[in-house]
């Protein structure tokens, strides 16, 4: 699924993934575009108008895994998110939660929404947001908001944790489009 299959989950490797992506440059137009490893085809990230989503983390595959294993893979991804959540609060203060609900029946229903929601759509991210900012980022690079949540695309799929990194504040979608 992604390029970051097969890695163990550091907290500090992650923070250092979220803040590498805080010193890039936003696209300021354009569309959407995922993009993925030349050789395996896996996910590496996706760039649209102002905002950048990247794989953190990639759980094992959880095809043929039932009960207390899956209970088990679900509860680590869990933790981890959790563990990641804390340290950024340490650094940028609480976070507030961004609901994936209403972009979820958006994206049923082939409503229109921002890019950013969109795209995190098309990557199956459906795993609510847990979301800070502004925060500073490199000299020149202007506010930022970041985002974190964990996903899974289906039952088999592994659990996955992404960041997100937007040059405008990460709300919740009003339920009309």
């Amino acid at each position: 699924m992604t390029a970051r299959a097969g890695e163990t989950f550091r907290t500090h490797r992650a923070v250092s993934d979220i803040e590498a992506l805080l010193a890039l440059p936003l696209p300021s137009a354009g569309p959407t575009v995922s993009e993925g490893e030349p050789d395996t085809g896996e996910w590496t990230a996706t760039a649209g108008k102002g905002f950048r989503l990247v794989p953190l983390w990639e759980g094992d595959s959880l095809t043929g895994v039932y009960g207390p294993e899956w209970n088990d893979a679900e509860e680590a991804a869990e933790q981890h998110l959790a563990a990641l959540v804390t340290e950024l609060d340490t650094r940028w203060g609480g976070h507030r939660p961004v609901s994936m609900r209403v972009p979820l029946f958006r994206h049923q229903a082939a409503d229109p929404m921002p890019p950013l929601f969109q795209a995190l759509c098309d990557e199956d991210c459906y795993g609510d947001l847990a979301v800070w900012g502004p925060v500073t980022a490199e000299p020149d690079a202007g506010r930022r908001w970041v985002g974190i949540s964990v996903n899974q695309s289906d039952g088999d799929a592994p659990m996955i944790i992404v960041a997100v990194v937007s040059g405008a504040p990460v709300t919740e979608l009003d339920e009309r489009p």
